[in-house]
């Protein structure tokens, strides 16, 4: 599908200039600007089915998987849809946002489509100033979710998956008509903008929910009652009869479930989830068995950490609802195996096949001859608020229960998030503590960090001004380490060392 416009031609560096010059308009919560922009380009987001996904944590990891699971299953004539799929931020490139077919778009395709958002909206604006109102306010989110709309119709997608970038009310990706849609679960985060409770937040992800959706309700959103009643109230209000997705043994669930037991709700469809393998070590499997109200799916398996399970089952049951039929379990297996998910307590260097070395000292090999890690160890984790470091300590702790011998953390956070909060809960984690800032105008300074772990009774080995400082004095000292903290830490480390 061609543009319905005529686009200039740019640069993949003009692109990125149009966005940095967006973000001076910041966050903008309205649709209004994104609905007239796609209405400027015929609606490309029409040329598709659409899956949307909101959640505090979990979200980008489900909907990868998603996209994989989608990717993976076979029409009758054994053809294989193309999927798209929009997550944010990026780690290292903008492009890795937008992936078409599993890889992410081109520098030119990604320019192709920041031009004709940019334009789209040029003209909108010129046309409300014309008739005397106000422009809009065009923030950088609005411009990359209407390029990519634009770009998943010209590659000509059959379905795209759309994370959310930020609640879902007034999501630039809610200005789209999705098929089915899925909430992860809930958290205190962007509190400023979302709401001060758990409550009001789930009321901005709840929004997503609309009358003709097929709805999957993660595990996240189960507990408290009160989370859950909100949930529920507007799939009653919409007439929308959700998945109830919930771990059938509360051992299983992720890390920033909230306290209590999920209630019953006899009268709606439920899917579960068990974990028959956990993993023991970096690079160890995790296993488990997903059943939902058209089938079991027994014994997918992949290289990650037990919090996916949660994650992985949503995707299941999301691929389901959208398809109203139960999956090809081969490709399924196949595709759940597969699945990157960058950032994700995501090994850079030290890591196998078979294993990896989870202590502070690098490994050589053992008498067996197994293969080991000859190098030191880093992995990189996007957690950035209270709820997912939970997660993420959860998974330390079930591949290394004791912490002395844990490697090393390397932290950096921003400073408009509960930093005393993350901080409090990564202190005691680990032997040893690096502080330092990322690139981002928002991070909290290095020495501002380390006063906040040393409230906590402990004191940083090291504070660094910036991560590639870091980075290159523990490598060059073969340290091993452990790099979160917020989403930019892992990026920046990830773009030194991938």
């Amino acid at each position: 599908m061609a543009s319905a416009i005529s686009v200039p031609d740019i640069t993949y560096p003009e692109a990125i200039a149009t966005l940095k010059g967006a973000l001076r308009f910041g966050i903008c919560p309205m649709l209004e600007s994104v609905e007239d922009m796609l209405e400027e380009l015929g609606r490309p987001d029409r040329s598709y089915r659409i899956v949307q996904i909101a959640g505090t944590n979990g979200k980008t990891s489900t909907a990868r998987y998603t996209a994989a699971i989608l990717a993976a299953q076979p029409a009758a004539d054994g053809s294989h849809p193309l999927v798209a799929l929009y997550t944010s931020p990026e780690l290292v490139s903008y492009t890795e946002r937008m992936e078409v077919g599993g890889s992410p778009v081109s520098e030119a395709a990604f320019a192709h489509g920041v031009s004709a958002a940019a334009e789209a909206g040029r003209r909108v604006n010129a046309r409300r100033e014309r008739a005397g109102e106000r422009p809009y306010d065009i923030t950088e989110f609005d411009l990359l979710t209407v390029a990519a709309l634009e770009m998943y119709a010209e590659a000509g997608v059959d379905v795209a998956v759309l994370e959310c970038g930020m609640g879902g009310r007034w999501d630039a990706t809610s200005a789209t008509s999705p098929a089915a849609v899925a909430v992860t679960g809930v958290g205190l985060d962007h509190m400023r903008i979302l709401g001060d409770t758990l409550e009001k937040i789930s009321a901005e992800k709840a929004a997503i929910i609309r009358r003709g959706r097929s709805c999957v309700l993660g595990v996240g959103t189960a507990t408290p009652d009160s989370v859950e009643d909100v949930f529920l109230g507007q799939c009653d209000h919409e007439g929308v009869v959700p998945v109830l997705l919930r771990p059938a043994d509360l051992a299983d669930a992720p890390g920033e479930m909230h306290p209590g037991v999920p209630r019953a709700h006899a009268d709606l469809p439920h899917a579960s989830y068990v974990v028959t393998h956990r993993p023991s070590s970096l690079g160890d499997v995790l296993t488990l068995d997903v059943t939902t109200p058209h089938a079991t799916y027994a014994g997918l398996s992949a290289a990650k950490p037990i919090y996916q399970a949660a994650n992985v089952s949503c995707a299941v049951c999301l691929a389901e609802v959208l398809l109203g039929h139960d999956l090809d379990v081969e490709a399924l297996r196949s595709a759940v195996a597969a699945c990157p998910t960058p950032g994700r307590f995501d090994v850079l260097t030290g890591g196998t096949d078979h294993t990896a070395c989870a202590s502070r000292a690098t490994c050589e090999g053992d008498a067996s001859g197994a293969p080991r890690a000859t190098e030191p160890l880093v992995v990189v984790d996007a957690c950035h608020n209270p709820q997912s470091v939970q997660t993420f300590l959860a998974s330390v702790r079930e591949v290394e229960p004791d912490v002395s011998k844990r490697p090393d953390l390397l932290c950096a956070v921003l400073a408009d998030k509960d930093v005393a909060g993350i901080v409090r809960l990564l202190a005691h984690e680990f032997p040893v503590v690096h502080v330092t800032r990322t690139a981002s105008p928002r991070a909290i300074s290095a020495e501002a960090l380390a006063d906040l772990f040393r409230a906590e009774g402990v004191e940083p080995a090291d504070v660094y001004p910036d991560v590639p400082t870091a980075v290159k004095a523990l490598t060059s000292a073969g340290t091993s380490f452990v790099a979160c903290g917020s989403i930019t830490t892992a990026g920046e480390v990830a773009g030194l060392l991938r």
